[in-house]
């Protein structure tokens, strides 16, 4: 298992799922880049209530970034050509909201616990 960290933006809207279970749980296609500006598309899965609920909030383009397990693939493009891709399941997601909203918490000293 690879832990790592993704920053992207969000493609499309993530959507809430429920399975066989009744458990519901969140998706998401989040578009990132490495240094020599190569798209990767990663494709996200969140269980967490907080994670979801981060997910569902956002909108097609926003910034974030996501923490959690990560699986290596490839696809194939129209063109037949390999490209890389990733699976995650996120354990945390953070946006700018969350960082701006911890440094502005009410009677923190450094805005947050």
């Amino acid at each position: 298992m690879i832990n790592g960290l993704i920053a992207g933006c969000l493609m499309g809207d993530a959507s809430r799922r429920v399975d066989k279970m009744g458990r519901s749980y969140t998706v998401a296609r989040v578009l990132a880049r490495n240094r020599d500006d190569e798209e990767f598309i990663v494709n996200v899965i969140a269980f967490d209530a907080a994670s979801c609920a981060t997910l569902l909030a956002l909108g097609d383009g926003e910034a974030l970034s996501l923490a959690g397990s990560l699986t290596p693939k490839v696809w194939t493009d129209k063109q037949g050509n390999p490209r890389p891709s990733l699976d995650m399941v996120a354990t945390q997601v953070l946006t700018a909201y969350h960082a701006n909203h911890k440094q502005a918490a009410p009677g923190m000293p450094d805005g947050g616990p």
